[in-house]
């Protein structure tokens, strides 16, 4: 919160000082509903199951840098037995149940997860950095939300293509990023049981505690064994089960570099493929628009998770005769945020992901400086201890700048002007991805003249970040190909005759 101070000038006119910022006492959300395995197993055919090799690796608390468990590491001949064992219950139990049985399996799931919400939140927010506000606000609802919404569907396929006969695939192998764990586990898992497949998924060595959570879920609900098999471990885990000789379609969100390995590894064989990949999202606001409230747009589309998302507005347009106002509001409203403790209810921006995920960060805003961009960070302190990193931006910052090309994936902002319209969507246009983007302004006119020419799969309008499972999200070029959510979110899953 803020209140601006007035303050009388020598002419004794009433001007108002630099904004004041309240501090708030801590109010740190308990550990204690959470009980972690200090050794985590994998999960195939419906129960934990020790890796063969009896290797496991470290996940680490990137708030304190302490530990927080052992995960298992699985080597080519435990995907080998997931993916017999979702190939068994594909042709078994699974393959044979009616549609509305499977809704119910999923509505299960749904009601089980809302039941446990606190109990993920506060594990996703131990295992991944973000927020506990973000987290139980956002993340967990957004989960059960997309399994409720599913779950409707699997008694529907019939409608999903009209004049179309639709059936399942068969075994689903499914790499999944450490941003949103347990929400892209949602995304990739409740459209794939929707519509009659099984799965096997990795989640990122970095937070697989959530979807281990899920899985005893998963055995409460009484889901048949084999249904939905996970396999913790790096990326040679991944390469195994996306390789599979017996895997019939693979879904990847990550990294634009391992979206292309994945692409080409697959390319001779008739494995349907969906990639949800980086992005480098523009945010543009006009001179007509709503500042306030498009500062408060800006700061969700890039602060939000710490950076961490791939359709985060990293690149701000603005429209040059309000530029010199709107970045200074953009300052004072950055020194107002909360970098520190995920627990705190109180925190606004938690920690960076992992340690390699910090040092590149800093590596890219080395190379900002060094080429010469306008460097801010926000006032206020960060921890001693842990993985963390000030909201930051780069003002006067041309296209050919690195950080206008690359995918940055942390709290920095890059800002440019524009005096038009069409320079707005050249300038917005000019990346190689095409993921999402915003737009602010008081003309509906405008915005969808703006709109109807963005090379982006998502533009959200007068707002930013939003989600909801009955809407299909999805990219082009660099940004990959396919939707999840919505009824589109159902193709990728589906032989359509």
């Amino acid at each position: 919160m803020q209140i601006n101070t007035p303050k009388k000038t020598k002419s004794n006119v009433v001007t108002m000082g630099p904004p004041e910022t309240f501090e708030y006492a801590p109010s740190i959300e308990s550990t204690e509903i959470v009980k972690i395995d200090k050794q985590n197993k994998l999960f195939i055919n419906g129960k934990f199951t020790a890796p063969k090799n009896k290797k496991y690796f470290l996940t680490y608390n990137p708030a304190t840098e302490e530990v927080l468990a052992e995960i298992a590491e699985a080597q080519t001949n435990d995907v080998d037995l997931a993916v017999k064992a979702a190939r068994k219950a594909y042709t078994g139990v699974w393959g044979k149940l009616s549609g509305k049985m499977r809704g119910r399996y999923l509505y299960r799931i749904a009601r089980i997860i809302q039941e446990r919400a606190r109990e993920f939140a506060v594990l996703e927010t131990l295992d991944n950095g973000k927020p506990i506000r973000e987290s139980r606000d956002i993340d967990i609802p957004l989960v059960a939300a997309h399994f409720f919404y599913y779950a409707g569907w699997a008694d529907k396929l019939d409608y999903v293509v009209p004049g179309k006969k639709v059936s399942s695939l068969g075994v689903v192998g499914q790499v999944i990023p450490w941003n949103f764990p347990l929400l892209m586990a949602a995304w990739k898992i409740a459209p794939a049981l929707a519509c009659g497949n099984t799965v096997v998924i990795k989640p990122a060595e970095t937070t697989s505690l959530s979807i281990l959570l899920l899985a005893k879920v998963f055995q409460e609900a009484s889901l048949p064994d084999g249904v939905v098999n996970i396999v913790t471990g790096a990326g040679a885990t991944g390469s195994a089960l996306v390789t599979h000789s017996d895997i019939n379609k693979v879904a990847f969100t990550g990294s634009t570099e391992v979206g292309k390995l994945i692409a080409r590894s697959i390319a001779k064989t008739s494995k349907k493929l969906t990639l949800e990949l980086g992005g480098k999202s523009a945010h543009i606001v006009y001179a007509d628009a709503a500042i306030d409230q498009a500062v408060e747009g800006v700061i969700n589309g890039i602060f939000f998770n710490q950076g961490h998302v791939c359709c985060a507005g990293s690149r701000l347009l603005v429209e040059e005769s309000i530029a010199e106002m709107f970045i200074e509001k953009l300052k004072t409203r950055m020194n107002q945020l909360r970098t520190g403790n995920p627990l705190d209810k109180n925190t606004d921006v938690g920690a960076i992901n992992s340690k390699t995920e910090l040092t590149k960060i800093k590596k890219l805003i080395r190379t900002g400086i060094d080429e010469g961009g306008d460097y801010f960070e926000a006032t206020g302190k960060i921890p001693d201890k842990g993985y963390f990193h000030k909201p930051c931006l780069f003002n006067n910052v041309s296209s050919a700048f690195t950080l206008s090309r690359i995918e940055i994936f942390g709290p920095v902002l890059t800002i440019s002007t524009f005096r038009t319209v069409q320079e707005a969507i050249l300038k917005a246009n000019d990346t190689p991805y095409g993921l999402a983007a915003g737009i602010w302004s008081e003309k509906g006119s405008k915005i969808h003249k703006t709109a109807s020419q963005l090379k982006a799969g998502v533009i959200w309008a007068n707002t930013y970040n939003k989600f909801d499972p009955t809407s299909p999200f999805g990219g082009y070029n660099e940004s990959g190909f396919g939707r999840e959510g919505g009824r589109h979110g159902l193709f990728p899953y589906l032989e359509i005759k």
